[in-house]
């Protein structure tokens, strides 16, 4: 006999709640169908990553260019030690700053002395003993976004095969200081360049949504920038929210529409605040990349991001993101169908003040 229920799984705060509901509502929603096409969905990149958000952590929120491989070994320490690594983090993923400003004779990038002196092939041994993957940045321009280091237009093959040889697993590929020809003719060469390389690596189209890579970033990565770059601030958060939620029904297992990477953590926002943030970018399907120093991680943050509750929702194997189904005034309700039989609801406040919500399930 099928059970009739509707659980609150987790009262996250005043600002918002998930709650399940039984599989009577979904038939009643008339989504079973899209549910099977959906499931159909394949990503052309076909590296067999990504089946669903990747989780670990980044550099740049909180470190920009103040990186070294003590700080990168003692992330790897840390998500280890925390837990996070068992909860699903596995990423550690080095951004902007760890090259040299020009390449060797032989036009290959070299790892910056000064702060990386092991160079990245040891420093990714490190980070595999630890069971984790490394992850590293480049830029399908001159130069990357810092200008400090080169970037990868021209040498596309060369670099995927550097970062193969020395067992890089996820490549973060931005936008800056290009030669001004359309992302869509300079992404390409990066992604055949991979396939190439002989070792699987996670393509992360960092374009900022400006040329709408959802629509074609499927053919091309394994996630892709919906937004510009996010700021440790509720109206910035809120934004890239927003502007991701337009490209819902593009999101896809291997192939994930991408606000940014997280704040929560780096001190602009409070704790209610930050618990929205985490909470939209789960049931977004967003990559979950935390961006705060995780060395330091006080209990507050660890209670945030690493809820298992939460975490299952953004990495349900069905890989829908949730919908915005209903906005009055500052209210808005998010709806996102999950395997098993189970929808997803989260009643998101805009403003920081009491708001009751009456609904009805007729099952």
């Amino acid at each position: 006999m099928e059970s009739k229920w509707l659980i609150c799984l987790l009262l996250i705060s005043g600002f918002s709640t998930y709650c399940y509901a039984s599989k009577s509502m979904r038939m009643r929603l008339s989504t079973e169908q899209n549910m099977e096409d959906l499931l159909t969905r394949r990503n052309l990149l076909s590296n067999g990553l990504g089946s669903t958000p990747p989780m670990g952590w980044n550099s740049w929120n909180h470190f920009a260019c103040n990186i070294d491989e003590k700080t990168i070994k003692e992330t790897a320490d840390s998500l280890v030690s925390t837990g996070l690594f068992k909860l699903g983090y596995i990423y550690v993923n080095i951004d902007d700053c760890w090259a040299e400003s020009s390449r060797d004779d032989k036009g290959n990038l070299v790892p910056k002395k000064s702060t990386f002196p092991s160079g990245i092939k040891a420093l990714a041994d490190y980070v595999h003993s630890k069971g984790l993957k490394l992850g590293i940045y480049s830029d399908a321009g001159y130069y990357t976004c810092s200008k400090k280091q080169p970037g990868s237009l021209g040498h596309e093959e060369q670099d995927a095969k550097t970062f193969a040889s020395w067992g890089i697993d996820y490549l973060k590929y931005d936008n800056c200081n290009n030669d001004f020809s359309k992302p869509t003719q300079r992404y390409p060469v990066m992604t055949r360049a991979l396939m190439n390389a002989g070792r699987p690596i996670f393509f992360s189209l960092c374009e900022w949504g400006d040329l709408h890579p959802a629509l074609w970033g499927y053919n091309v990565g394994n996630s892709w920038r919906t937004t510009n770059d996010i700021s440790d601030n509720w109206d910035s958060m809120v934004s890239r929210a927003d502007q991701n939620e337009v490209y819902a029904d593009l999101a896809r297992p291997a192939g994930w529409n991408d606000p940014d990477m997280l704040e929560v953590g780096n001190g602009g926002m409070k704790k209610d605040e930050y618990i929205v943030h985490f909470s939209i970018w789960a049931i977004s399907k967003a990559p979950l990349l935390i961006g705060c120093d995780v060395r330091n991680t006080t209990k507050e943050v660890m209670e945030i991001i690493a809820n298992k509750e939460v975490l299952s929702v953004n990495q349900d194997k069905l890989g829908v993101q949730a919908k915005k189904v209903r906005m009055e005034g500052d209210l808005e309700v998010i709806l996102q169908f999950s395997c098993c039989d189970i929808a997803i609801m989260l009643f998101f406040h805009i403003r920081n003040s009491e708001y009751y919500v009456p609904f009805y399930f007729n099952v």
